[in-house]
């Protein structure tokens, strides 16, 4: 027999469902559903019943232990296409990659966590592929649920006792709210929960868990959607109240710097400009800026290391952030209201005289322009259409980045999307012009839609677009200038070298752009060009990433740098010469090249002198591998560091001008995540999110698979041929001579590698 009873309780989008299993032994079961994209406070997994979470839905906590409330709490496990993750208030305090517990298998696209008998597990392609997996001991009946203080709790019941399989965070102060808003949290290891209190400056509010200033002159900042939001207009009535050393804000971890190489005022200054900001932490030693938005939650205390970061909270004048006295509150109001009755009409006037005379000098400039170029056809519909794309950064005329450019005469780069041009703006500010050729975008509007997606991104690791220019057959984009050029120049110039620390910096800041391009972004960008002449270093060598965006706007007829597939050889992947699609893995495989690049400080396919060249046995540290010809002087670098990988000989990969000043560890750190990067099967690389956090030591290091970096091998052995410098007939015609001998199973690599010349590294 099986009894459904359903009960429905205050919330009517809530249901509550109890069955009966008909079997020998008769159990009850319990659990709560919500409609998607919510799934309930507790998933519960019987012998002949085992539930799933799809990606997109999350599992909230309750308010209470008690099981007659049903009320949703402040805590949420979601599952993405990469994690299951816990929230509060939408910041993320923890991810199941975390766990020492936790066993990555592959990183294809998340579909389903799954609790069974035996473990919880990430499930991809439909349940075939195991994604994470963390091992329980087995039980025919388990509970998981994110209890109301924000703790995922795994319990099994086994002979009569209930058992706990899984906790975390296993540290209570890890937990964002558990002591309430500003208050400290520490272990005490004579006690069984956290010891809370108030930091200096604070003292405990009575109607509610937190601390509120012990000067009650003073309060915190109202959210931003109050009147008295406070802004760099009345900046003069905030002050900050410092939290002292060894403090630390759950949300630092798994969030970026606004800002980097920035000291602490500067830091502070963009907390008070921005009114959804309640506090702020600064980093000394790399100068990171975090702000703390919305919501405060508890602060971790007597952090190990943390003397390097220092918090702040955020306070105000009382009388600015409560409206207590109503009458000077409908004083101000009709002070306001008289003001505006004055001045609006009067500015109104202004205004419009400003555009009528703005018109009048663009539509005179215009003229001007269409005298001197003959080529440049007038404003037509199209382009008044095209110029009135909500999101569009400023638009210049040519005749003004003419003149910026000082008629194009210092040219600072070039590449495949055209030549760059440095110069400096009426307002004196430095930019970089790109001149775009072989323009694969027919018309205005087409182009204009795709600028108007690319000057909307914004990130610290991302080189902004600050203006384009549309007239006639010209396409010009404006963007800000880099000091330092690009990374090729300064990796593999002749200038100061990079220290280790240097590079290791530029690898995290340039995987940082790469996963938000991929998933932050309002829509997927893959870059499809990811190389060192597309990293480029700001202040303190701080690195930024170019021409995303822009692979939709190239013609297939490129410059000789680039390929019909978009991307540069050297960098390609293997599935651009495969029926296989394209996503963002591409980009990781490009990026797991230049990560080699970094390590060696040389292109990855380069020429050697004769009398450098030397096998795997000798103590070299850039030598060539022992399958390589000894009359070509190729060296392959990503086979050598394959090689020197099963080897354990990491040190004799990097750069023989560091001399000494980086460690075998730093090394094998970089190599291993590079060789992960460049797996020939997509769906094994890495996200860049999970590239971030193995850089930041945030996740467990990967382990390259050997069998799925076997083609590096043949690449190396191949380019240590003299033909490969040879022509691509000659290629061809040897790969198809060698196809004819070759077995069904080697035709795949034979396929990719044959086509080297036009996609292989440089």
């Amino acid at each position: 027999m099986v009894l459904f009873c359903i009960h429905k309780t205050k919330l009517s989008r809530q249901l509550f469902t109890i069955q009966a299993i008909n079997k020998p032994t008769s159990t009850y079961v319990s659990y709560m559903l919500h409609p998607t994209p919510l799934f309930g406070q507790q998933i519960v997994m019987l012998r002949y019943q085992i539930p799933s979470l799809p990606v997109g839905t999350s599992l909230i906590s309750s308010v209470s232990n008690s099981d007659d409330d049903l009320s949703s709490g402040n805590y949420s496990l979601s599952v993405t296409t990469s994690d299951t993750i816990l929230q509060w208030g939408g910041s993320t305090y923890w991810k199941l990659s975390m766990d020492p517990n936790a066993h990555r298998n592959s990183n294809y696209v998340v579909e389903y966590l799954l609790v069974d008998a035996k473990g919880l597990y990430l499930f991809a392609r439909n349940g075939s592929i195991i994604v994470l997996q963390v091992n329980f001991f087995p039980s025919e009946f388990r509970i998981a649920k994110v209890n109301p203080n924000g703790q995922l709790i795994i319990r099994s019941y086994s002979g009569r006792v209930w058992n706990q399989d899984f906790v975390w965070p296993r540290d209570s102060c890890g937990i964002p709210y558990i002591c309430g808003a500003i208050k400290l949290c520490s272990a005490d290891g004579e006690s069984s929960g956290p010891v809370c209190s108030c930091p200096s400056g604070f003292i405990p509010e009575h109607q509610a868990s937190g601390c509120i200033p012990s000067d009650t002159s003073l309060s915190l900042p109202l959210s931003c959607d109050s009147s008295h939001n406070q802004t760099s207009e009345n900046s003069q009535n905030i002050s900050y109240q410092g939290l002292g050393v060894g403090k630390y804000y759950f949300a630092i971890r798994f969030s970026d710097p606004i800002k980097y190489g920035i000291n602490s005022s500067m830091c502070q200054n963009f907390c008070s400009k921005d009114c959804s900001c309640m506090g702020f932490f600064h980093r000394n030693s790399t100068g990171s800026c975090f702000l703390i938005h919305n919501h405060l939650g508890s602060f971790m205390s007597n952090v190990v290391g943390g003397s390097d970061l220092l918090g702040y909270i955020k306070i105000v004048d009382a009388l600015y952030a409560t409206e207590d006295n109503a009458d000077d509150s409908n004083g101000r109001r009709q002070v306001i209201t008289l003001v505006a009755l004055i001045i609006f009409p009067f500015v109104g006037l202004l205004v419009a005289a400003g555009l009528c005379l703005r018109w009048w000098r663009n539509w005179m400039k215009s003229k001007v322009g269409l005298e001197k170029s003959g080529n440049l056809s007038s404003l037509s519909s199209g382009d008044l259409e095209a110029f009135s794309i909500p999101g569009l950064p400023v638009r210049y005329d040519y005749e003004e980045l003419r003149e910026a450019t000082d008629n194009f005469s210092t040219q600072i780069g070039s590449g495949g999307f055209g030549a760059v041009y440095k110069g400096k703006l009426p307002d004196k500010s430095v930019v970089a012009v790109k001149k775009i050729t072989n323009l694969g975008v027919e018309g205005k509007r087409e182009f204009c839609t795709e600028i108007a997606v690319i000057g909307n991104i914004r990130h610290v690791n991302l080189v902004k677009l600050k203006g384009y220019c549309v007239e006639g057959n010209q396409r010009l984009l404006v963007y800000e200038y880099m000091n330092h050029g690009s990374m090729d120049r300064t990796l593999f110039g002749n200038g100061p070298v990079l220290e280790w620390q240097e590079r290791v910096d530029i690898a995290l800041g340039t995987a940082h752009a790469l996963a938000y391009l991929h998933s932050g972004c309002e829509r997927k960008i893959i870059h499809c060009d990811v190389k060192p002449e597309n990293i480029l270093l700001h202040d303190h060598f701080q690195p930024k990433v170019s021409d995303f965006g822009l692979s939709k706007l190239l013609n297939p007829e490129q410059s000789s740098h680039f390929t019909t597939m978009r991307g540069t050889r050297g960098y390609l992947a293997p599935e651009w010469l495969t029926s296989s699609g394209i996503s963002e893995k591409t980009d990781v495989y490009s990026y797991g090249m230049v990560l080699l690049e970094l390590v060696s400080g040389r292109k990855n396919c380069s020429l050697q002198p004769m009398q450098q060249s030397h096998s795997l046995d000798d103590d070299n540290s850039f030598g060539i591998s022992s399958s390589t010809s000894s009359n070509s002087g190729v060296v392959y670098f990503p086979m050598l560091a394959l090689e020197m990988h099963e080897q354990g000989r990491y040190l004799e990969l990097a750069d023989l001008r560091l001399e000494g000043r980086v460690t075998s560890e730093e090394v094998q750190k970089l190599v291993c995540i590079a060789l992960c990067c460049a797996h020939e099967d997509p769906g094994l690389r890495p996200s860049m999110g999970s590239v971030v956090g193995m850089l930041e030591g945030r996740i467990s290091l990967g382990h390259p698979r050997l069998e799925a970096l076997n083609f590096l091998r043949f690449y190396g052995r191949r380019f240590a041929e003299p033909c490969v410098v040879g022509n691509v007939g000659e290629q061809s015609d040897r790969y198809h001579q060698l196809n004819a001998s070759q077995s069904a199973s080697e035709h795949s690599i034979l396929s990719y590698t044959s086509s080297q010349q036009v996609s292989g590294p440089r």
